[in-house]
């Protein structure tokens, strides 16, 4: 539906923004909206990277209390080669 914004819908945008805004207002609005900008990506990193940390510290914690490959239990015996529910004395 809509695609990507090139340079003539860009100039329109900018275009409307100078008459509502004017031009003494515009470079106030420019700033502002880049400091939000950078807090947003700053937050979503600091966010990305605690959820990082927090993953790694439980499979750290998950690996602790697992036990190593040579302390499993030994494997069960076989059961009767016939399958249950069959009588042996028929």
């Amino acid at each position: 539906m809509f695609g990507s914004i090139g340079m003539p819908e860009l100039i329109v945008i900018f275009v409307i923004a100078l008459i509502i805004f004017g031009p003494r207002k515009l470079p106030e609005l420019g700033r502002s909206l880049g400091r939000s900008l950078s807090e947003f990506k700053r937050a979503s990193n600091e966010l990305r990277n605690s959820l990082e940390d927090e993953i790694r510290v439980e499979e750290q914690r998950q690996g602790a209390t697992a036990r190593p490959a040579g302390d499993a239990p030994a494997a069960r015996p076989a059961e009767d080669s016939q399958p249950r529910g069959s009588s042996s004395g028929a």
